[in-house]
């Protein structure tokens, strides 16, 4: 079923605020229209949340005036927080998810992440992507490919906080010159995601079907020189800004992962699986360190197999990613981090080959 595809995938403003009073607790519809006030009236509230229980978002329990209404899971990952407003709370002040939900792989089993419109776009996009390509010599491709490989593991880098430019980068890459003034463990990140770009590259096909074993494989070219451990963690991690805390059972994450790969394996839409990688497999947090990065490659490595344009995320703000990251770790909702997936798509669907 495909809610994202209906009216309700552009949620307006009186129903976002409906969406979040009941993320924080289960109301009445009285409980509402009394926090929310100005502009909620109990007719008001009780239209919008009529309309948010037939399409899934939230759900009726008991009746009359002893019911009240909750949140969705769906209700939650559709839910369009922005991140300016959600953010100007601290971290303790904000009322977040603080555990994983393993909910979410039956929602997002049940339910398509883009809407038919959204989905039109992008497949556009991709078409032109693939008649350019099939107008480029090898010679051509190869340097495009090269161009990409390059923004994409400046981008990457510098979301982790590497400080290394993108003609630094480059000269790295093309001349093994290492730049003044930056530490050898940025070079290691840099060059590390030459040596995962080139392992998925060379073969494509490999990545048609995503295991736990083939994301552990990109995880230990992209950290390798770093001295992280490889594999599935085995203890507890905690993430900076957020009260988010990962999964700290080694068998849960295993467990975790491996419906990640059944849960990607199960779509049909390509572009929908590459999204599912690059946010849950940050979300899962399986490794020590080293978690955004393996989900990036992975992401491109799942597009790249089913041949469509690979996105290089050369003109995303580190903040804005870190941003609709953590929204989706303490909220569960998407709308902010498949915006910035989208435009990134259509930004290497223009800007490459």
């Amino acid at each position: 079923m495909a809610y994202f595809g209906t009216k309700m995938s552009i949620l307006l403003e009186k129903e976002s605020k409906i969406l979040s009073s009941l993320s924080n607790s289960p109301k009445s519809l009285s409980e509402l229209a009394e926090e929310l006030g100005a502009g909620f009236s109990k007719t008001t509230v009780h239209r919008i949340v009529s309309s948010l229980v037939k399409n899934g978002m939230v759900v009726a329990n008991g009746s009359g005036r002893s019911g009240n209404y909750e949140i969705t899971d769906l209700g939650r990952l559709l839910n369009p927080l922005f991140p300016e407003e959600y953010f100007q709370k601290e971290q303790d002040e904000r009322r977040a998810m603080t555990s994983f939900n393993f909910q979410l792989f039956v929602t997002i089993r049940e339910h398509d992440l883009f809407s038919q419109e959204e989905m039109r776009e992008l497949y556009d996009r991709q078409r032109e992507f693939e008649i350019r390509l099939n107008d480029l010599s090898p010679l051509l491709r190869q340097k495009e490919m090269e161009r990409l490989a390059i923004d994409l593991s400046w981008k990457s880098s510098q979301i982790e906080g590497n400080t290394y430019t993108l003609l630094q980068t480059e000269s790295l890459f093309k001349d093994a010159k290492e730049a003044k003034g930056k530490t050898k463990e940025e070079a290691v990140m840099l060059l590390n995601h030459k040596t995962a770009l080139k392992y998925i590259l060379d073969q494509p096909d490999y990545f048609d079907k995503l295991t736990v074993k083939k994301i552990e494989e990109v995880h230990r070219l992209l950290t390798q020189g770093m001295g992280v451990q490889s594999n599935v963690r085995k203890t507890r991690v905690g993430i900076t800004g957020t009260n988010y805390t990962p999964l700290a059972n080694e068998y849960q994450i295993k467990d975790a992962i491996q419906d990640l790969c059944n849960l990607i394996n199960s779509k049909r839409n390509i572009l929908e699986k590459a999204l599912i990688a690059l946010l849950f497999i940050a979300y899962i947090q399986p490794f020590e360190d080293g978690n955004k990065r393996t989900a990036r490659i992975i992401c491109n490595a799942l597009l790249l197999a089913n041949k469509y344009c690979p996105i290089s995320f050369r003109t995303v703000e580190p903040e804005d990613y870190r941003y609709a990251t953590l929204l989706f770790y303490e909220q569960n909702s998407i709308p902010s981090f498949k915006k910035m997936f989208m435009e990134q798509f259509e930004f290497s669907t223009a800007n490459y080959f």
